[in-house]
């Protein structure tokens, strides 16, 4: 049997070039556009914009920097309450902390994995007996599934408290023919390395509210006033994309489509593959969405199967091939310990049930038929070497 180290690691969504993103990058070297503005930049905001059917878009350094402005714009302040989903990463959550703001986390439903609307509606009822709505309400796509927004966003219009779709594992995919990420005041998407498309690192804030965005570009450029030296009158951040990776960003949007289109062919070998074994039980797609299935992520019931999340986890690691656990739930992570939390039903906690069943697979866009088999096979050998007596 070859040595681990012999073997060409298999990365969970590794980057994966178009080849046209040097033309850009290319450009602005030769026109000396390095900063953080130019050419590409101003291009970049408008394509994104058009590909999602909304007015405007700034480009910002990462998905994270789009959450806190779209905060700050929103007014939250120290003492004020963020609902957010729970079943995320922590980079959904840590802006509520920059403010100085109180985060509350809402539960997963099982048909998205994303906010479940009943754990919404309980949230907002307690809400209104202590006399303290949310400034905002965070929703979460996870691994490119979008949430159910019509009965989230009714229950967020009915209280009148702003919503901010955190698309950054959604870019892509679709809610009844609408793109993820244009449901809410605002939307912001994550061009981090192992996104679907990348800029190396960086984010975008989208919106139909222009004027909300003209304010998103000030306080992103350290709130410059509008004087003839420097003058600020209030705190602003360095959160401006370079004009260099807003050229990559545009050869990888030129793509988008294809990415998808090959993030779900992985999706549909793992299902082909894994999904008639006893106790695998694969992400659903929600009707009438698209996923961009960013991530190929399942549970597994580890009294069916006789092995854990960490046991399958350990094997694929031995064979130099990178999976991980789905995303520990924030109202478990020791960050928000005291923080207010909101279940699914008073006897279901569904994210707590993902997290301890949950795996994502490798998914790049650029992986081969032979290295997802070796995925594939790795996984039924473990669990047939537990099936022998």
């Amino acid at each position: 049997m070859l040595n681990v180290t012999t073997k060409k690691r298999i990365l969970l969504s590794p980057p994966h070039m178009s080849g046209n993103e040097e033309k850009y990058v290319k450009e602005a070297f030769e026109t000396n556009w390095i900063a953080p503005l130019g050419p590409n930049l101003d291009a970049f905001e408008k394509e994104l914009a058009e590909y999602a059917g909304v007015k405007e878009a700034v480009a910002v350094s990462s998905g994270t920097a789009a959450i806190h402005l779209a905060l700050s714009i929103l007014n939250v302040k120290k003492g004020d309450s963020v609902f957010c989903s729970s079943l995320t990463f922590v980079a959904t959550a840590n802006p509520i902390l920059y403010l100085e703001a109180e985060p509350v986390f809402i539960d997963s439903e099982p048909e998205t994995w994303n906010m479940s609307p009943y754990a919404l509606e309980t949230a907002f009822k307690e809400a209104v007996k202590i006399g303290k709505l949310p400034k905002a309400i965070i929703i979460v796509n996870l691994y490119g599934q979008p949430a159910k927004m019509d009965e989230l966003l009714s229950i967020c219009n009915q209280y009148k408290v702003p919503v901010i779709e955190d698309a950054a594992e959604s870019l892509g995919s679709t809610y009844k023919g609408k793109a993820s990420g244009t449901f809410g005041e605002f939307g912001i998407y994550s061009f981090n390395g192992n996104k679907i498309i990348t800029t190396s690192g960086g984010g975008m804030v989208i919106s139909n509210d222009t004027q909300s965005l003209v304010r998103a570009r000030f306080l992103a450029t350290q709130a410059r006033d509008a004087a003839p030296y420097y003058q600020h009158s209030e705190m602003g951040y360095n959160y401006r994309m370079s004009n260099i990776l807003a050229g990559i960003g545009r050869g990888q949007l030129e793509v988008l489509e294809e990415r998808v289109s090959a993030r779900r062919a992985v999706y549909d070998l793992y299902y082909q593959e894994l999904a008639s074994l006893p106790g695998f039980k694969f992400m659903p797609e929600l009707a009438n969405t698209h996923s961009n299935r960013w991530l190929t992520a399942l549970t597994i019931n580890d009294e069916e199967i006789r092995i854990s999340t960490t046991e399958l986890l350990k094997a694929l690691e031995d064979e130099n091939i990178e999976a991980r656990h789905v995303w520990k739930p924030l109202h478990l992570q020791p960050l928000f310990a005291g923080c207010r939390y909101y279940p699914h039903t008073r006897q279901t906690n569904v994210s707590e049930q993902l997290f301890y069943s949950g795996i994502c697979l490798p998914s790049g866009s650029n992986m081969t038929y032979d290295e997802q088999m070796r995925v594939i096979n790795t996984i039924k050998k473990t669990i047939n070497r537990r099936d022998q007596p």
